[in-house]
Order: C-alpha cells, then sequence, then structure tokens
C-alpha cells in the first residue's frame, strides 16, 4: 500500500525539502503541496491524503484551524502530523487534542520525520490488519506509533550501524537472511541478527520465514 502525503507550510522551499525527504521513504507519495490554509483544505477535499504534513503559520488562517477542518472533510479520515516552529504549550496542547498524531518542532534532522513515517506505515499496517481491538493489540499499536527506534535501542547497539542494516533492507530487492545482511553491510552476522531482531521487535520491518527441511529460515524485508 502507498500512502498518499499533502504537505502544508508557506515556505515553498520548506515545502519542497518536506516532499524530498516524503518520497525518499518507500510507500509514500505526495499528492499535493500547499502554501495557504484555503488551498490545503481544499486540495485535502480534491486529493483525499492518507497524512497531511501541516504547518500551524500559515498566511490566511491558523494551521490549528486547518487542523479542525479537515477532521470535517468528507470522504476517508486524514490523519495529521503537525510540523512547525510553535513552541508555545497552548499550541501543542490544542494540537494534540485535535487529534495531530505526531508534532515535530523545526528545525529537525531529516532522519526525524522518515523515522516518524515509517512508524506511521507501521501502525497502519497493524490497525488494517486488526479484527478484534484486545488491550494488548491496542497497546502495541500505540507503542508502534510512539516509539522510536534509534532511542530505545538496547545498551551496546549504535545508531550509526542501525543506519546501516536499515539501508541495506531499503536497498534489496528481495528477502534477506541475517547471513545475507551481514555481508552486504559489513557487520558480523551475529551483529546483524541482533539489530534485525530489534527492528523486527519494533515493526519496522518484516520477518518472512522460508520453509524447506528442517527449521524455518529467518529473513527479512523492508515495508513496501
Amino acid at each position: 500500500m502507498r500512502y498518499r502525503i499533502l504537505v502544508v507550510d508557506d515556505d515553498f522551499r520548506v515545502a519542497a525539502l518536506h516532499r524530498a525527504f516524503v518520497e525518499r521513504v518507500s510507500g509514500f507519495e505526495v499528492v499535493a503541496e500547499s502554501h495557504t490554509g484555503a488551498h490545503a483544505l481544499a486540495a485535502a477535499e480534491e486529493h483525499h491524503p492518507d497524512l497531511v504534513l501541516l504547518d500551524l503559520y500559515l498566511p490566511d488562517v491558523s494551521g490549528l484551524e486547518v487542523l479542525k477542518a479537515l477532521g470535517r472533510i468528507a470522504g476517508r479520515p486524514i490523519d495529521v502530523m503537525v510540523i512547525t516552529a510553535a513552541r508555545d504549550v497552548a499550541s501543542v496542547a490544542e494540537s494534540v487534542r485535535s487529534g495531530a498524531l505526531y508534532y515535530l518542532v523545526k528545525p529537525f534532522a531529516p532522519s526525524i520525520l522518515m523515522e516518524r513515517l515509517e512508524a506511521y506505515a507501521a501502525m497502519r499496517k497493524k490497525l488494517d490488519a486488526l479484527e478484534e481491538a484486545s488491550q494488548d493489540k491496542v497497546d502495541e499499536i500505540y507503542t508502534t506509533l510512539r516509539t522510536s527506534v534509534e532511542r530505545s535501542l538496547p545498551k551496546g547497539q549504535s545508531r550509526e550501524t542501525l543506519g546501516v542494516i536499515v539501508e541495506t533492507l531499503r536497498g534489496a530487492t528481495e528477502e534477506l537472511s541475517a547471513e545475507e545482511v551481514a555481508a552486504r553491510s559489513g557487520v558480523s552476522r551475529a551483529t546483524a541478527q541482533r539489530y534485525l531482531s530489534h527492528l523486527a521487535r519494533m515493526g519496522r520491518i518484516e520477518l518472512v520465514l522460508r520453509y524447506g527441511i528442517g527449521r524455518p529460515e529467518h529473513r527479512y524485508r523492508w515495508p513496501r
């Protein structure tokens, strides 16, 4: 599944940067850019995005008003990630009350936005597959949405090695075993297995069991 993104920012250059970041994440596409609140609402009506990246500082209306109005647009639900320089508590509180999934404060590293998008995709996948909302399943969905892979790394694991493993999986066109990931990324098999197990537990990669003779082989792939 591909997730459709509407980028809303009053600065054309920032909007273009956000578009570039989004399009580096597998499974996402930008369907429109808007630089005013009025155009953002019209674009949401026309394109029915899954997720809106919303700036709060817009030239015609407050982004908070746009956030509230998005919830009233006919059609399928629209999720919102606020991306703004607004640091006041009132803006944060109102964004949360109005249903924003995330609140990112500018400036931030591109990897932060990409990480949030990947968490969003993992959450949506779990939610779409949910048949009955037990408490454990609900907790798992919220954990997937809120937890950062990098900040939750087990002791002894590094962001740099994690990045190498992630890029190896992203660049692969097929499922990979831990041994194949190790060979392509230049780490030991044991190291690759530790990071792969962590990513699988976090729901960021898919574990595929290949059956043959004996125990099934564990293979891994980046969600498409």
